[in-house]
């Protein structure tokens, strides 16, 4: 009835196959670290594969979330539950928790800061009987990136839950770990084709750490960078072809901007190469999400 002893299996090093190529952007991205308590992490042998990945990876989520501006989010079961409370876990699992309450803290590694969130746990999913669907109505955020225990568990409920509220949900392959590595896999694949985007660590924190200029100062300076100019001397109405501004240097910012979430093609900006009209440009495609955009 409880959960079995969990044996080694490698971290997975590929994300899927995915049916939807969705960004993750730090300005629209809420990070959900599901049940990494002791308890459940006591289930392996804490200095084998998958758990150091697991750890580190998890932990390299959390700093660049904390440096980005992100919200953290951390869900954990609590150590007393009531028969009702437990509701049918009990029947499914046992005890759980409440049979170990000194096991009940989020491993120290990845310890909530205070401007961190940890919302009690009571279902598969983590929107289940929580504030994790308000606080990111709250703040007008529309995509979730999620790691932690168990893969084909909670972290796949959440991500469907996610889903049907119209909320883009982030699986980190590689900040993530199950019973096998069957069960794993099938919850990246289940994600991939049905309810989200499977993600590895590294380029998910790449796409965090690109952003669209805020400002047309911030725009002239990136494209004075690119061209190796001091920003003064591009002018708002300056054809940025005649300063040497090519195809492969237009792709580079792009590429950038459409890791943060812009949706703009190549030829919008190639066929008017002004400062003007890509601040224009930029403007139009990073409209603020209001919260009554997050469907109910």
């Amino acid at each position: 009835m409880s959960i079995p002893k969990i044996p080694s299996y490698p971290m997975p090093t590929q994300a899927g196959d995915n049916r939807v190529q969705w960004q993750a952007s730090a300005q629209r991205a809420v990070l959900l670290v599901h049940d990494m308590q002791d308890y459940f992490l006591d289930f392996y042998e804490r200095a084998s594969a998958p758990i150091p990945t697991l750890i580190a990876h998890t932990r390299r989520l959390i700093d660049e979330a904390h440096a980005q501006g992100i919200p953290v989010v951390y869900t954990a079961q609590l150590p007393e539950q009531t028969p009702l409370e437990r509701g049918l876990l009990q029947a499914m699992w046992g005890p759980g928790l409440t049979a170990q309450p000194q096991r009940k803290n989020i491993a120290a590694e990845l310890a909530p800061q205070p401007q961190d969130t940890v919302l009690d746990k009571w279902r598969y999913s983590a929107f289940q009987k929580s504030r994790l669907l308000d606080i990111m109505r709250e703040q007008a955020r529309d995509q979730l990136l999620i790691c932690g225990l168990y893969a084909h568990i909670g972290c796949l409920m959440t991500a469907g839950e996610a889903f049907m509220q119209d909320i883009q949900a982030f699986l980190v392959a590689d900040a993530l770990a199950d019973f096998s590595a069957q069960e794993h896999d099938m919850a990246l694949r289940y994600v991939a084709q049905r309810c989200g985007r499977t993600v590895l660590t590294e380029p998910l924190l790449q796409s965090l750490r690109a952003r669209v200029p805020a400002s047309k100062a911030e725009l002239q300076s990136l494209v004075a960078a690119s061209l190796h100019l001091p920003a003064t001397e591009v002018q708002d109405e300056d054809n940025l072809l005649d300063w040497g501004l090519d195809s492969i240097r237009i792709m580079s910012l792009l590429e950038g901007w459409r890791r943060a979430g812009l949706d703009i093609s190549f030829m919008a900006l190639a066929e008017q190469p002004t400062l003007a009209a890509w601040w224009a440009l930029l403007r139009g495609h990073t409209q603020p999400l209001h919260p009554e955009a997050v469907c109910a």
